[in-house]
């Protein structure tokens, strides 16, 4: 017999303030000078990330991506959390959408980039996570958000 979970309002609210508090982190760490120590830190070796369709896999594999990358400057426009029933606290199915800058911006780039060419310029991305539990985190406290990993993530440029 299955047993149905419901969540409670207040259980979405929870996990939607976890959710915004892991973006408000994650993004703030990716767009650092220190990204090569910080992002991969959001991972485990298990973790899955697709970068707009090509696979990397673990803490490793992001360091790898973030190698190759300019610096980054991202601005989030909308993000929706959906809490999935099965552990407690629950895993969080995360959807972020917004804008990506890479490199120095328009006006640093050299004066013969095209205007065709993406770096510089505000990209539109959309970028799913699925956030588990960590169970080596050290133990919440009553009232305090739960700490979690990133166990998969796709991001997709959009247009």
């Amino acid at each position: 017999m299955t047993t149905v979970v419901k969540f409670t309002a207040n259980d979405v609210e929870i996990a939607t303030r976890a959710a915004e508090n892991f973006a408000r982190i994650y993004y703030s760490a990716y767009d650092s000078d220190n990204r090569l120590n910080d992002v991969p830190q959001f991972y485990r070796p298990s973790s899955s990330l697709v970068w707009n369709g090509k696979p990397f896999q673990g803490a490793t594999g992001v360091r790898e991506l973030l190698e190759k990358m300019p610096v980054t400057k991202h601005e989030i426009q909308s993000l929706d959390c959906h809490p999935i029933p099965g552990t407690s606290p629950p895993s969080l199915l995360v959807s972020v959408s917004g804008s990506v800058v890479h490199g120095q911006g328009p006006s640093g780039n050299p004066a013969h980039t095209t205007p065709r060419n993406p770096e510089g310029h505000p990209r539109v991305f959309s970028q799913t996570f699925m956030l588990v539990p960590d169970p080596t985190a050290p133990a919440t406290k009553p009232g305090e958000l739960a700490k979690y990993y990133v166990s998969a993530d796709a991001i997709r440029f959009v247009g």
